[in-house]
């Protein structure tokens, strides 16, 4: 990611998204529940793919979870590969649920 690239929380469209310059290239939607956030999908566009714009939206939203004292319930299949890969952030998915996430 380069100096031009941003992230932010558009709570009222409820994702993090990031843009580089002043064109959004990715998103990751999520949903509140309870407790929780609830990762539903995450994209970049494709011209953007293979930068690591996808790590960087899931490594937003599983930090800002962690920063507001929710879990995480992985739905997105990307946030789900990810965090398996990435086991620091297997605690935030709450433990009774990773089987059914295949965590």
């Amino acid at each position: 990611m380069s100096d031009e690239t941003r992230i932010f929380d558009n709570t009222e469209a409820q994702r993090f998204e990031l843009h580089a310059g002043d064109q959004r290239v990715g998103l990751a939607d999520y949903r509140p529940q309870g407790g929780a956030l609830a990762l539903v999908h995450t994209e970049v566009d494709p011209r953007h793919g293979g930068h690591g714009y996808g790590s960087a939206l899931v490594r937003a939203a599983l930090d800002s979870a962690r920063d507001r004292g929710l879990s995480v319930l992985p739905h997105c299949s990307f946030v789900r590969d990810w965090i398996g890969a990435h086991p620091e952030y297997l605690d935030l998915v709450p433990e009774a649920q990773r089987p059914s996430f295949g965590l």
